[in-house]
């Protein structure tokens, strides 16, 4: 992939969580509990976004697994060799996981 996001915004590759299943052996489908963030791994940041004429620097780097909020458009949705990625603005990243 070769993608450089621009200003504030991440590429962000989604993390599939595993399949979760009940102690009598029911696997639950991946929309049971889904709330409105998911989890992802940053793949490319931008160099940050520009305020008070200075440029300030984004706090998530490539590497960092994140948690990040919805909803987000069709057109911020990268599909690619099996794998699923996101064009988002920092300010939709919730935290970083550590």
């Amino acid at each position: 992939m070769n993608i450089k996001p621009l200003s504030n915004r991440a590429l962000v590759e989604l993390t599939v969580d595993e399949q979760k299943t009940t102690k009598s052996g029911i696997v639950l489908p991946d929309t049971v509990d889904k709330k409105e963030q998911t989890k992802g791994v940053v793949v490319a940041v931008g160099i940050g976004k520009m305020q008070n004429g200075s440029r300030v620097a984004p706090e998530v780097k490539p590497g960092d697994r994140i948690l990040f909020s919805k909803p987000w458009g069709e057109d911020k949705k990268i599909e690619e060799k099996e794998k699923t990625y996101f064009l988002v603005d920092e300010d939709d990243i919730l935290a970083i996981i550590e």
